[in-house]
C-alpha cells in the first residue's frame, strides 16, 4: 500500500471517528429529552389521580348484589366445591379416554392464557409513550392515545395485580396437579411444599385469561359475549390438556374477574377511563362518536395521510370534547 493510500485511509478513519461522537451525543439527547418528557408526563397523571382520590374520598358508593366481597366468597365456595365433588374426580379418567387429536387442538391455544405477552405488550405502550410529547400532537391524536394508554395501564393492572394474587395462592396452597392423580388422588395439597407439581390450585392461565376478558369485555361492552366465549374455552383448555383440574380454572377464573373489577370500579369512581351509569354498573367514560374519531385519527396517522403533530385541528365532535388529560376522566 502507498503513502497517499494510508494517508487516505487514517484520513476516512478519523472523519468517521469525528462524525460519531456528535451522532452519540445527538442520541443521548434525544434520550435524555424522552426520558424528561416522560417522567413530566407520568407526574402530570400523578397529579390528575391524586385529584381524583381527593374528589372521591368523601363519596361513597355501595357494590350491588353479586360484587360485594361476601358474594362472590359465596360464589367460589359453592361452584368449587360443587366441582371438586362432581367434576374433579371422573375428569382425568376421562380425559384418558379421549383421543390425543383433542389434546393437540387445545394445546394450541392455552398458552394465550399466560400472562407475559399482554403485561409485555401493554406495558411497553405505557412506558415509550409516555416519552412522546404530547403537547405538540393534534387534538384527535391525543385524544386517541390517552385512551389507549389508559385502557392499557387498566389491562396491564388487572393481569398484573390477578398474576401476583394466583401465585401467592398456587405456591402456598400446593394442590397436586393431575399429573398426580393415580399417586395421590384428585384431592391432595401439600401447604408450602413450593415444588411445580403441587401448584394446581388456582389455575393461573385462568386467572389471567379471566382478568384479560373481564378487561376487555368493560371496555368493548358491545362484543362482551364474543369475549367471554373465547375466553372459557381457553379456560378449558388447561382441562383438555391435563394441566389442571375444573375446580382449579373455576377458582381461577373468579380471582381474575374479581380482581380486574375491583381495578375498574376503582377507576370508575374517579372518572378514569370508567363511569357509572344509571344502574351502577361500568363502562367507558369514552362514546362510540370520540372512539370512532379516535380510531379513524390514528388510522390516518399510520397511513401518513395526516400528521401527528402541528396546528390545533377542527373543533372536537360533542362525544369527544376532552384532551389528553381528560381523555383520562
Amino acid at each position: 500500500m502507498s503513502e497517499t493510500d494510508k494517508d487516505s485511509d487514517a484520513t476516512a478513519t478519523g472523519s468517521a471517528g469525528q462524525g460519531g461522537e456528535p451522532a452519540t451525543s445527538r442520541l443521548q439527547a434525544r434520550l435524555r429529552r424522552a426520558f424528561e418528557r416522560a417522567r413530566a408526563n407520568a407526574a402530570r397523571m400523578k397529579a390528575l389521580v391524586d385529584g381524583r382520590n381527593a374528589r372521591v374520598a368523601s363519596a361513597t358508593r355501595t357494590l350491588p348484589p353479586g360484587h360485594r366481597p361476601q358474594d362472590v366468597l359465596a360464589v367460589l365456595l359453592l361452584t368449587v366445591g360443587i366441582a371438586v365433588i362432581a367434576l374433579d374426580i371422573p375428569t382425568y379418567p376421562w380425559l384418558r379416554s379421549l383421543p390425543q387429536e383433542y389434546k393437540a387442538a387445545f394445546s394450541a391455544i392455552t398458552d394465550l392464557g399466560k400472562g407475559h405477552w399482554i403485561l409485555w405488550s401493554t406495558g411497553l405502550y405505557c412506558l415509550l409513550t409516555l416519552a412522546l410529547d404530547w403537547d405538540a400532537m393534534r387534538f384527535r391524536m391525543r385524544m386517541a392515545l390517552g385512551t389507549v394508554w389508559t385502557f392499557a395501564a387498566y389491562i396491564f393492572a388487572a393481569v398484573a395485580a390477578s398474576g401476583v394474587a394466583v401465585l401467592l395462592l398456587k405456591w402456598v396452597l400446593g394442590r397436586a396437579r393431575p399429573k398426580l392423580y393415580e399417586m395421590v388422588g384428585p384431592v391432595h395439597f401439600d401447604v408450602f411444599a413450593f415444588k411445580g407439581a403441587y401448584t394446581s390450585f388456582p389455575s393461573g392461565h385462568s386467572t389471567t385469561v379471566a382478568a384479560y376478558a373481564t378487561a376487555l369485555a368493560l371496555i368493548f361492552p358491545t362484543y362482551r359475549w364474543l369475549i367471554i366465549v373465547c375466553a372459557f374455552w381457553i379456560a378449558f383448555s388447561r382441562i383438555m390438556v391435563g394441566a389442571h383440574y375444573p375446580s382449579d380454572v373455576i377458582a381461577g377464573t373468579l380471582l381474575g374477574m374479581s380482581v380486574a373489577l375491583v381495578v375498574g370500579r376503582w377507576m370508575a369512581r374517579r372518572r378514569i377511563g370508567f363511569v357509572f351509569d344509571e344502574a351502577g354498573s361500568i363502562r367507558p367514560i369514552i362514546g362510540r362518536t370520540g372512539a370512532r374519531l379516535g380510531a379513524r385519527a390514528l388510522l390516518r396517522a399510520l397511513t401518513g395521510k395526516r400528521p401527528v403533530t402541528g396546528a390545533a385541528p377542527l373543533t372536537p365532535a360533542a362525544g369527544a370534547r376532552h384532551d389528553i388529560q381528560d381523555t383520562l376522566q
